[in-house]
């Protein structure tokens, strides 16, 4: 007798949202994401530059933490990989990191936080 798998269903829906066209996103990327905004009745892309400093989860709930520092404050903002709301992400520069979760640039400052350039 063969084993019902449960997950099959569920995995064949996400399929149909996932993002075909997505860089391939590392750890230590400087990113450019498009973000949807919505103004009353009119639709504009505003873009959010930064560091990833962390990837969760898999497949439709990927999610990407992206840090940048305006006016000497870190802003750190939670991006939903596939959700309709990002435009486009755009990977502008890579660097070598050996972390997987990069929160230790919260406590630095300036010149400090620079990560090494990937050529």
């Amino acid at each position: 007798m063969e084993k019902l798998n449960l997950q099959t269903p569920v995995l064949n829906v996400e399929n149909q949202f996932l993002k075909k066209d997505l860089p391939i996103l590392k750890i230590g990327d400087t990113v450019k994401v498009g973000v949807k905004i919505i103004e009353g009745n009119k639709e504009r892309i505003q873009s959010y530059e930064g560091t990833i400093i962390a990837k969760k989860n898999s497949s439709i709930n990927t999610t990407i933490t992206v840090r940048k520092i305006f006016q000497g404050i870190g802003i750190e903002r939670i991006f939903l990989v596939h959700s309709p709301k990002v435009d486009s992400i755009t990977v502008i520069r890579s660097s070598k990191v050996r972390r997987s979760k990069l929160y230790y640039l919260r406590n630095l400052k300036g010149k400090a936080s620079r990560l090494r350039q990937l050529f």
